[in-house]
């Protein structure tokens, strides 16, 4: 009997051995998908701020109204460089509120990234705008701000959610059609600050928490 056993025992053996490395109970599967979800998580920097993006988008299509309807050029910059405030600091409190909530401030790991690397940009639009106002060239700068927007939104994307850098390539092609049509510069200021907030604020909002 043993000698019959054997050839038995290395046949199941091989057979065993045969079976394929991904033949994993199902909830073995679910486990290591939640590990590779969470992991992905706590690498991105998940507290943008969706609504406070709508809010913002809401302002900006305010201050479109209100600029195109100002009858010197310093009133229409005056409205929308005091738009410009009022976003940074609804972009501030939702960012902050936000990151309290997923318990992802903006001091962590991904937090600091995604400030780091937008910054730059932002900065370099600031001193742009000072540059261009001052040469005579104002009627581009809609097309440099939504440019630079775009381009700080899309590096710190980098550290955030795949939705993010998308958002970011939109206003940058925004600002390469408003710096080619400088006279519909306010029109793109809308599209751009207004309609695309909006939209990928709802996106953002529903698909991560607010």
């Amino acid at each position: 009997m043993p000698e019959h056993r054997r050839p038995r025992q290395r046949l199941y053996s091989q057979r065993r051995a045969a079976q394929p490395m991904n033949a994993l109970p199902v909830n073995a599967l679910d486990d290591i998908r939640f590990i590779r979800e969470t992991m992905e998580r706590s690498s991105s920097f998940t507290a943008v701020p969706g609504w406070g993006q709508v809010a913002m988008g809401v302002t900006a299509l305010v201050a479109a109204w209100l600029a195109a309807r100002q009858s010197t050029l310093h009133d229409w910059m005056a409205v929308w460089l005091g738009d410009a405030v009022l976003a940074l600091s609804i972009a501030l409190v939702a960012t902050h509120r936000k990151a309290l909530r997923a318990g992802v401030p903006l001091t962590s790991g991904p937090g600091s990234k995604f400030v780091r690397t937008s910054l730059p940009p932002i900065v370099a639009g600031s001193i742009l705008t000072v540059a261009l106002w001052y040469s005579g060239m104002a009627r581009l700068l809609p097309g440099m701000w939504l440019l630079l927007y775009g381009t700080g939104v899309l590096t710190g994307g980098a550290a955030s959610v795949s939705i993010v850098p998308v958002m970011g390539a939109s206003f940058m092609l925004t600002g390469v059609a408003a710096l080619f049509l400088p006279a519909w510069g306010n029109v793109f200021m809308a599209a751009g600050f207004g309609g695309l907030h909006l939209i990928f604020g709802v996106l953002i909002a529903r698909r991560f928490g607010g």
